[in-house]
């Protein structure tokens, strides 16, 4: 392999590659990145078990092909010392399973590994895929990967559950403790329905990698994995086996009481009331709905107490006292991109649903704490 390529299109490449990289060394190839050059151009494959991800760069964004050929290199060492140099172009070349990297004013040798030795992973795609907008994948994930659980005791709560029927696609994500639902819908009805679990640190690695712009992407769907394809990359996931709860009627219909209330503020205060608050004690707070008036408390028997209050308005004359975490709370405001929100609630021990109030495609749900 004998190359002379752009720092900048080499450093854009391997950042997307080396999301798969892994920091377990099991098995040494998969800390590694395998390089494909080929007269079309070279190819970028790393695989940590749980992903794979190819990418390609065309000869056309290549300075110069003197000699095809394939190595796996090692990913951390050949990431920093891209990153670190100061020059436009690099020259790459193997000598048997050494790779030298050099520009005008230096060279690095690394000890490579021979790329027979990569797993042979196959990337299948369907005739028919499902096509998706990258932003809207993105904000999918974004709106309900933060409420995956992140304990390994139930391993299917920390993957996100996608139903496919006809062309409405609901997504779903629990720790138990909370909830963030959203519906979107697709231009093409789907023949047959889906219900996967994709595990959620795989599609928060994704989100790293796609852009925001109104670019398509391609969903091909397998039994055991799900594989995303891009104008320049492949990014294929293995699935969650176990079979996701049914999460349908944890979401009440109807409500004793109904608050709407300006977002940012509403997160503000709770953010302010909540700095005595800790994750022993659940970041635990406390809401007090009395008359037109919402007022959050927090106390430390140690530090003090914090109290707040905010205007409201709500749908009836009930009053209520509820507690719940300040941090799930927070996290599930952060998903709603909206001026108002609606706080809904039936009593201080059934589940809170926090809703964007102009859409009804995403609902986040809290489960309030017991304090009496």
């Amino acid at each position: 392999m004998k190359l002379k390529i752009k720092k900048n299109d080499l450093n854009e490449k391997l950042n997307i590659v080396s999301k798969a990289i892994s920091t377990k060394n099991i098995i040494p190839v998969l800390s590694g990145i395998k390089l494909d050059l080929k007269k079309e151009g070279l190819f970028f494959t790393s695989s940590n078990d749980e992903i794979v991800i190819e990418t390609f760069l065309p000869k056309e964004k290549i300075e110069n092909i003197e000699e095809e050929g394939t190595i796996i290199i090692p990913g951390k060492y050949f990431l920093e010392i891209i990153r670190k140099i100061d020059e436009e172009f690099i020259n790459i070349e193997t000598d048997g399973l050494k790779i030298i990297i050099s520009t005008k004013r230096g060279e690095y040798t690394l000890n490579g590994m021979n790329s027979n030795e990569f797993p042979n992973i196959k990337m299948d795609l369907l005739e028919n895929p499902i096509i998706l907008n990258q932003k809207i994948l993105k904000n999918i994930v974004n709106q309900t990967s933060f409420a995956v659980s992140t304990q390994e005791s139930r391993p299917v709560l920390t993957g996100i559950n996608f139903k496919i029927e006809g062309n409405k696609i609901e997504c779903v994500a629990t720790d138990s403790y909370r909830l963030a639902k959203k519906i979107i819908y697709i231009d093409q009805e789907q023949q047959e329905k889906i219900n996967i679990v994709v595990p959620g640190k795989n599609l928060i690695e994704l989100t790293k990698i796609l852009n925001d712009d109104d670019e398509n992407l391609e969903l091909h769907i397998f039994s055991n994995n799900i594989l995303v394809k891009t104008k320049d990359m492949l990014f294929q996931s293995r699935l969650l086996n176990n079979s996701y709860p049914d999460t349908s009627k944890l979401i009440p219909e109807n409500f004793e009481l109904t608050l709407e209330l300006n977002l940012q503020e509403f997160y503000n205060i709770i953010d302010r009331v909540s700095l005595l608050t800790s994750e022993k004690e659940k970041n635990l707070i406390k809401m007090q709905i009395k008359e037109n008036e919402l007022i959050l408390t927090s106390i430390s028997q140690e530090i003090g107490k914090m109290e707040e209050s905010i205007n409201i308005k709500k749908d009836n004359e009930i009053n209520m006292l509820i507690a719940y975490s300040s941090k799930y709370m927070m996290e599930a405001l952060r998903t709603l991109k909206c001026e108002t929100v609606q706080i809904k609630l039936n009593s201080e021990i059934k589940p809170i649903i926090i809703k964007n109030i102009e859409d009804d495609n995403l609902i986040q749900l809290v489960v309030p704490i017991k304090t009496f």
